[in-house]
C-alpha cells in the first residue's frame, strides 16, 4: 500500500506560481512513476505531467514551458512548479504513484484556483 498526501494549493492571480508538493508513505521502494493529473468542474481528469524513477518526463503539450515537474526519491515526494498560471489551470490537483504490480495510487486532491 502506498499513501500519498497533496499540499502546496491555493488562490493565486493569473501570472503566479504555485508549487505543488506530495509526499508517499508505505511501500515507497514499489514506487516507479508518479504524476499528477488535474479535474476542472465538469471536466474528465486530465494527465498534466509524469516523472518516472530515473526521471523521465512526460508533459502534457499544453503545459509544457509553464509546469515542471521534479522528484526526490529520497524524500518520496514529487513537485510540481507551474508557473505563468492562467484561470484556465484552475481544478483540483491529484498525485499518482504506480507500482509495477499496475495498481495506481492517488491522492485526495489539492484545489488550485488562479483568479482572473
Amino acid at each position: 500500500q502506498v499513501q500519498l498526501v497533496e499540499s502546496g494549493g491555493g488562490l493565486v492571480q493569473a501570472g503566479g506560481s504555485l508549487r505543488l508538493s506530495c509526499a508517499a508513505s508505505g511501500d515507497t521502494i514499489c514506487i516507479s512513476t508518479m504524476g499528477w493529473y488535474r479535474q476542472a468542474p465538469g471536466k474528465e481528469r486530465e494527465l498534466v505531467a509524469a516523472i518516472t524513477s530515473g526521471g523521465s518526463t512526460n508533459y502534457a503539450d499544453s503545459r509544457k514551458g509553464r509546469f515542471t515537474i521534479s522528484r526526490d526519491n529520497a524524500k518520496n515526494t514529487v513537485y510540481l512548479q507551474m508557473n505563468s498560471l492562467k484561470p484556465e489551470d484552475t481544478a483540483v490537483y491529484y498525485c499518482h504513484a504506480d507500482v509495477p504490480s499496475g495498481v495506481r495510487y492517488w491522492g485526495q486532491g489539492t484545489q488550485v484556483t488562479v483568479s482572473s
